[in-house]
Parts: C-alpha cells; structure tokens; sequence
C-alpha cells in the first residue's frame, strides 16, 4: 500500500476529473491520498472533494504564499471549520501551513512578521484540537522548528523536506516525519538524495505535492500533460528503494506506517474501511 502524504487534487490545472486521478493514482497501489487546503475560499472545496472519493481526506490550513492576501478574519473561520470538521473522519490534519523564505515578495520584514504571526495562530489551533500540522518549510527551517518548540506534543509530516541531517534529526525528535517526492528523482538533487538514503526509514513519508514538483521523468513547462499527478507515486517510491537499497514492499510497508502513526486519523479511517 501506498499513501501520497500531500497532493493538491483540487487543482485547476488537471483535464482530469477526481474520479480519473484517483482511479489512476488507485491501479498504481496509491491506497489513501491527503490534500490540504491553503486559504480560505477552499476549505469548503478539499472537504468536499474527500467526501466524493473514501481514498482522499483533507486537512484545513492557510498557506504561507497565501497569507499576503489573508486576514484576521480568515483564521476566525479556519478555527471555526476545523471545529466543525473534528467529526469528520475524512479530516486528518492543519495544513498546509509554515513558512517560504524562498519568494521574493514574502520575504519583507512585514510580510516575514505576518507570516509568522500566521503560523504561530495555526499552530495554537493544532494544539488546541490535538491535530498534526503538514508544513510548508522553504528556507526557513530554523524558524520553523523554534516555533514548533513552543508548541510540543504538535507533531506531523515536514513536507518537501530539504534541510540539513541536523535540522532532520531535530524535526525527527519533535515527532515528526519528512515529505519526500519528486525533488528527490533528480540525480543533480544531491542534498535530498542522499537525506533520503541516510534518515532513518521509520521516518520517512512519501508525496507527490501533485500538481507541482513534478519527478524528472516529467517536463511540465513542455507539455502541459506532463503535471504531476498522484498515480506517480508508485515510481518514486521505487526511486526511493533504489537510493537506499531497499525492499520496495519492506518500503512501501513502512512508508505507510509511518504516515499513519503521525496521522492518526488518517489510520482511524483506514481502520474503518479494512477492520484492520
């Protein structure tokens, strides 16, 4: 079985339907699917999508390229939904949400301020109904783990890691798993390659972040047929084997356990549907 920890199946970017990219993502082994929210207006539109297809839950957060536009009012009802959505057993997490440090235009000193004000309020929020984060950590995973101090018992999934051994080693002791995709296809990707061999399996998740960092075996920017999808899992799940030398079974066993122990809810629903 295979789990994508993070994919953005609401896309409008897809031809496809949901239907179509579940089904696909299913005959590749993809078993379960997370797609988080990233701001307001579609809260109500990942919720929806999870209640169309038992493979797909969804988490509710604000995510940081969207907190130029956000405001106040929109953590009021991202607190208000996640109340409402806690007896939704599609409902496994908060996120997408963290911090870029990447984009230009995010890294004034008023918009770092507003971003971490915003990751800081979602934060409260995990803690508060007892509910994993998926973070967003672009060049900020110093930050991003200050934060998560103050917060403990607040553990989840670092998506896209991409930071040293020893900030791994620091998420890894927090309680948290490390997102690895399509990033580390690439063989000129040398500091997630070899992140992705040497970090503890136990550890490890894996993701598309469908539609976007798509593996290199796909060229996007020359065919707009080639975005990444979910069913792409499977291969840069074998990808990951291949780094490490390892069982693909033992591999996708693993990777799916893990994602499991940090979302729990994730198993709970799963628990449902197989009585396992």
């Amino acid at each position: 079985m295979l789990i994508d920890t993070h994919c953005h199946l609401d896309a409008e970017i897809y031809t496809e339907s949901s239907i179509e990219l579940v089904q696909a993502a299913r005959q590749k082994g993809v078993h379960y699917l997370v797609v988080p929210a990233v701001e307001r207006a579609n809260f109500s539109a990942v919720q929806s999508l999870a209640h169309q297809h038992h493979e797909v839950t969804y988490a509710l957060g604000i995510h940081p390229l969207y907190v130029p536009q956000a405001t106040e009012s929109d953590l009021h009802e991202l607190a208000h939904h996640i109340e409402q959505s806690m007896a939704d057993p599609q409902f496994v997490a908060i996120g997408e949400i963290g911090l870029d440090f990447f984009v230009p235009e995010l890294c004034t000193e008023s918009m770092r301020e507003k971003q971490v004000y915003f990751y800081d309020q979602q934060l409260k929020l995990a803690q508060q109904f007892n509910l994993p984060v998926l973070l967003h950590v672009r060049r900020s995973q110093d930050l991003i783990l200050k934060y998560l101090r103050r917060y403990r018992g607040v553990t989840g999934i670092a998506h896209a890691f991409n930071g040293s051994l020893q900030q791994a080693h620091q998420f890894i002791g927090l309680g948290f798993a490390l997102g690895f995709g399509g990033a580390m296809t690439f063989t000129r990707a040398k500091q997630i390659r070899r992140l992705a061999a040497e970090v503890d399996l136990a550890h490890i998740v894996l993701e598309t972040d469908a539609p976007d960092i798509a593996p290199a075996w796909l060229d996007p920017k020359t065919d707009q047929n080639q975005y990444n999808r979910p069913a792409e899992l499977a291969a840069i799940a074998h990808v990951l084997a291949d780094l490490r030398q390892t069982d693909i079974h033992e591999l996708k066993a693993q990777t799916s356990h893990t994602a499991m122990r940090v979302l729990p809810r994730l198993s709970q629903w799963h628990q449902k549907h197989t009585g396992q």
